[in-house]
């Protein structure tokens, strides 16, 4: 009987997994806001403006914090693996190197 995961946040990986697609999906959405920020310096609209530069200072901050996330989650991994000896410390590889 093999276990399904029911949520993307069920194992660290694929909550890695997931913050890289969210922040992908910040950083397109940085893009467009960026782009309507220019078409929107070329017209009266300086409230549409306003209000697209305060979206895009949200997302900035947001996708700073997916960034700290993201790293925060490799932190985790690394640290499950040296605990759980799914990886080698570095004077171990260094002795097993040095016998080869």
């Amino acid at each position: 009987m093999s276990y399904t995961s029911e949520t993307p946040f069920d194992n660290i990986e694929s909550s890695h997994h997931y913050v890289a697609l969210l922040l992908e999906a910040i950083e397109e959405a940085r893009r467009e806001v960026d782009e309507e920020i220019a078409l929107s310096m070329h017209g009266d609209a300086e409230r549409r403006k306003e209000a697209l530069q305060i979206v895009a200072y949200n997302l900035a901050k947001l996708s700073f914090h997916m960034k700290t996330s993201g790293r925060l989650l490799n932190d985790l991994r690394t640290l499950r693996r040296l605990l759980l000896a799914e990886r080698q410390p570095m004077r171990a590889r260094a002795k097993v190197a040095g016998a080869t």
